[in-house]
């Protein structure tokens, strides 16, 4: 019985890698076969992925290095049905069945490219401690949906590239509520579910986009800045003659500063293995003073209180660092109990599992070895290495383990993505291949030997081309 299971466990993946290999040659309505082949030719490499020319010289890729560059500067990939296949398929769930997102900016860094447009100066940091520079590039923000425990595997749900006129929250608060809504629309939350569970790191501002996102069935977690000062809620009031108007906020929580916390109103210890003792503290109602500043700066009427739950985690030991300094949590979630409150830090220190992701597309699957110059062409190559990347994830049950003779057996279902890749070369033979053989062509004459490209690509420039206003006067004089 359990053999007659698995074999019907091992054709059902083998259906839905087909499917989805199907799906995506479907999305690419333009030179459709020479970036399938592409793609298939990044995931078949005996190598990790150093230069394109050579992915043109692997079997799986029939057509000459001349109809690969062609196909990925003049090619066309129909992102937005490519999203909603990714949206369809089965999503990875935490412990407690909730669907746990998260959000994150990886930069593909050209700063040696002056003819490439839409640069922007990506944030990196240095390899000393408390290091960091700016390098141009283009920042592109991801989503993907995490599992459970330790693990390297995401499943990323969308991509998008921050542009020198994109506003970095807004842009975000749109794509998660375009990914949610996908996620809804797909069949994967009923109104019945848990909250979706979105985390992020401090470089988002957590609460504007709590306060953006409020009407979606999501509960949003972000680290917080450990400088930040927060502010309780606001204490009775007792109306008389010389009461006053009622006060908005409580007193003041700065984070750096014991003495001025109150008592938490929940706290826990949790014995990890990786971690060591955990312990948590959190504070309800907590929220930060807001002003007609940055994203609030049109806002209309009174400013709002964003209210939520304030975390803060401190752990034992960290890899490589033996004196760990506290995280500081915000999340829009309200009256949570001890075991919400671990439920929190707990999903969010599963965001990092999304560094593995970012190191993959890198590292192996070569998402920013192509020195394209236009941003158009850098997008079609991000959405084929998500395309290689879901195909490894729909692979690991099918794959064999070619494991090298120094490297450890993995586990059943423990294979990373860098193994999986390993055997789907024997795998493409038992899936659907859709690209069509190449025909045979010549060569274009190209420019005449001698003679110099009289037309020079123009140079752009690196950083934000719009100047946004800072303060209240400004927008209304720019706004007339």
């Amino acid at each position: 019985m359990n053999s007659l299971a698995d074999d019907a466990a091992h054709v059902e993946s083998l259906t839905a890698l087909s499917r989805f290999r199907s799906e995506f040659h479907g999305c690419l309505p333009r030179r459709s076969d020479a970036l399938f082949e592409l793609c298939d030719a990044m995931l078949c490499s005996d190598s990790p992925v150093t230069s394109l020319p050579e992915l043109t010289l692997t079997a799986e890729h029939q057509r000459g290095h001349g109809a690969m560059y062609d196909a990925l500067n003049h090619g066309r990939l129909d992102i937005g049905r490519l999203r909603w296949s990714l949206a369809a398929l089965p999503l990875p769930r935490a412990a407690d069945g909730r669907i746990v997102l998260a959000v994150d900016v990886s930069p593909w860094l050209r700063p040696d490219a002056p003819t490439s447009p839409d640069r922007l100066f990506c944030h990196i940091h240095g390899r000393a401690k408390n290091q960091a520079q700016l390098i141009p590039g283009w920042p592109y923000s991801f989503v993907a949906a995490l599992e459970t425990g330790r693990t390297s595997w995401t499943q990323v749900l969308d991509a998008i590239r921050l542009g020198p006129a994109d506003d970095a929250t807004a842009l975000t608060a749109t794509q998660l509520r375009e990914v949610v809504g996908r996620i809804i629309t797909a069949g994967h939350w009923a109104p019945d579910d848990r909250d979706i569970l979105i985390v992020m790191d401090s470089g988002y501002d957590v609460c504007r986009l709590a306060f953006v996102l409020a009407d979606l069935p999501v509960q949003l977690v972000g680290r917080l800045r450990s400088d930040r000062v927060m502010l309780g809620p606001a204490p009775p009031y007792h109306p008389g003659p010389r009461a006053g108007r009622p006060r908005k906020h409580g007193p003041a929580f700065t984070l750096a500063k014991p003495d001025s916390w109150h008592n938490p109103d929940q706290a826990t210890i949790t014995d990890t293995t990786r971690y060591g003792k955990a312990e948590v503290m959190a504070w309800e109602r907590m929220h930060p003073r807001l002003s007609h500043r940055g994203p609030w700066l049109d806002h209309e009427g009174e400013l709002p209180i964003v209210e939520g739950t304030l975390v803060r985690l401190r752990v034992e030991r960290l890899p490589g660092d033996g004196d760990p300094k506290p995280v500081w949590l915000w999340s829009s979630a309200t009256g949570v109990d001890a075991e919400h409150v671990d439920r929190l830090w707990q999903a969010f220190l599963r965001r990092f599992d999304l560094e593995h992701t970012f190191r993959l597309f890198k590292q192996t699957l070569g998402w920013t070895t192509p020195r394209v110059r236009s941003p158009e062409a850098a997008d079609r190559w991000t959405w084929l290495v998500i395309a290689a990347h879901t195909q490894l994830r729909l692979a690991r049950p099918l794959v064999e383990d070619l494991r090298r003779p120094w490297e450890r057996a993995a586990r059943p279902g423990r294979l990373t993505p860098a193994r999986v890749r390993r055997g789907f070369r024997h795998l493409r033979a038992r899936v659907v291949c859709p690209a069509s053989a190449p025909k045979p062509s010549r060569p274009g004459p190209g420019r005449p030997s001698g003679v110099r490209n009289r037309n020079r690509a123009p140079r752009h420039e690196v950083g934000k081309t719009v100047k946004r206003a800072v303060t209240l006067t400004e927008h209304r004089n720019q706004t007339g």
